[in-house]
């Protein structure tokens, strides 16, 4: 039958084109994945959707497998689309979208799962000692594909030695850095920083401090001003250190603390100071890393004394009033009230004596020169009055001349 033929030959030729096409998709996990497949000259044959273990999801739209988390969402001649919630990476495969035909066709959509890192950790392999070193590790623990650490410190980036470990489809990635400390290094800021494909740009940082550990270090704050009997005494001890020193001993060298001290924390307090008070008051403080300590002398001094002085001006004028403080001090007896100028009337008085011994010098030196000078002329007269003995007595004649002689 020619008709007859004709339509074999049409069906033969729709069953031939017919075809199926599917969609490859990639998401985050615990995100929704949109599997879809295309359908071309569809004629209402079997559409069947399996899972990457060949387990039938949906037959021509009907639900086949108990899983909730598959929806059929879209069944039209030209596209069958389901949706998966909350994927896993154990959902990741290829997903068959087959028509039945007398030639069955089928189409792979492969679902792909991506893991970000989560913020990475940061481990301690080994601890920070004042003078030695550190050894830091940064944890990626899972992620897929594999996540990029880096180490950064005062915004410049620490190399680090990268390891990689996988675990199923994840991988943990780790970097570990080796870095010198010293006690000023304590409490500095570094970070580990991962990225990802599948975060967009961002990061996730971890920060993390320094923890150096080192001795304590002890300074005792002295009180301010002088310190007198009666007066109260409050000195606080300064310690740093890390750990930070819990107890503080507070002692007396060679002596025991007085006994109104009392201790609070790091203060030491002594009221109503005497002079048994004196000594060398010494704060001591010691962790794990060793011991430190500061000293501190204590002098009491005796109270003030205050004594009025009456002093004349002159012999005719008014007494004024002065106040004297005794200290216990050398030299401190300080005039705070005067109403007359007793520096100036010293120094007048100074002056005069001073031309007083000058003019007595003066006179004891001319009255001796005086006395030397007249004993010389009296030698003098005496040696020539013997002259005129001698020539009295050799009878010399007046030929020789004539001499007189004044006795």
């Amino acid at each position: 039958n020619p008709q007859s033929s004709v339509w074999v030959v049409l069906l033969q030729y729709v069953t031939c084109c017919q075809a199926v096409q599917a969609e490859n998709v990639t998401v985050l996990e615990g995100g929704t994945a949109q599997i879809s497949c295309r359908l071309q000259n569809y004629d209402g044959s079997i559409v069947v959707i399996q899972n990457p273990r060949r387990q039938t999801l949906f037959f021509n739209g009907t639900r086949a497998l108990k899983d909730d988390r598959f929806q059929m969402v879209l069944f039209t001649p030209r596209l069958v689309r389901i949706t998966l919630t909350n994927v896993s990476v154990s959902d990741e495969g290829g997903f068959f979208c087959q028509l039945y035909t007398d030639d069955t066709h089928h189409q792979v959509a492969t679902l792909s799962v991506s893991v970000p890192p989560d913020t990475p950790t940061v481990e301690v392999r080994q601890e920070a000692v004042e003078g030695g070193e550190v050894e830091l590790t940064c944890l990626s623990p899972r992620s897929k594909p594999p996540a990029t650490l880096r180490w950064i410190r005062d915004r410049r980036e620490i190399p680090g030695v990268v390891s990689q470990q996988e675990n199923g489809k994840t991988v943990s990635v780790s970097s570990t850095i080796r870095l010198p400390v010293e006690r000023k290094d304590n409490g500095a800021a570094v970070s580990c920083e991962a990225s990802h494909p599948a975060l967009g740009g961002q990061k996730r940082v971890r920060h993390y401090r320094l923890d150096v550990y080192f001795a304590p270090t002890v300074r005792i704050i002295p009180p301010p001003g002088i310190l007198r009997e009666g007066d109260s005494l409050s000195l606080t001890c300064s310690i740093t250190g890390n750990p930070l020193p819990r107890d503080v001993q507070w002692t007396r060298i060679n002596d025991t603390l007085p006994e109104r001290a009392e201790i609070s924390g790091t203060t030491l307090q002594v009221s109503r100071l005497s002079q048994s008070h004196n000594g060398t008051y010494l704060c001591q403080a010691q962790n794990n890393y060793g011991r430190a300590a500061d000293h501190y002398t204590l002098l009491v001094y005796e109270n003030v004394s205050v004594t009025t002085m009456v002093l004349p001006t002159s012999h005719h004028a008014t007494t004024h009033p002065i106040t004297l403080l005794i200290t216990p001090n050398p030299g401190a007896v300080i005039e705070t009230h005067s109403a007359v100028p007793y520096a100036v009337i010293g120094g007048v008085l100074a002056l005069l004596v001073f031309t007083i011994i000058c003019v007595l010098i003066i006179t004891i030196w001319c009255s001796v020169r005086q006395k030397g000078s007249y004993l010389t002329h009296e030698a003098s007269g005496l040696d020539e009055h013997g002259e005129v003995q001698e020539a009295f007595l050799n009878g010399n004649d007046a030929s020789q001349g004539k001499k007189e002689y004044l006795l």
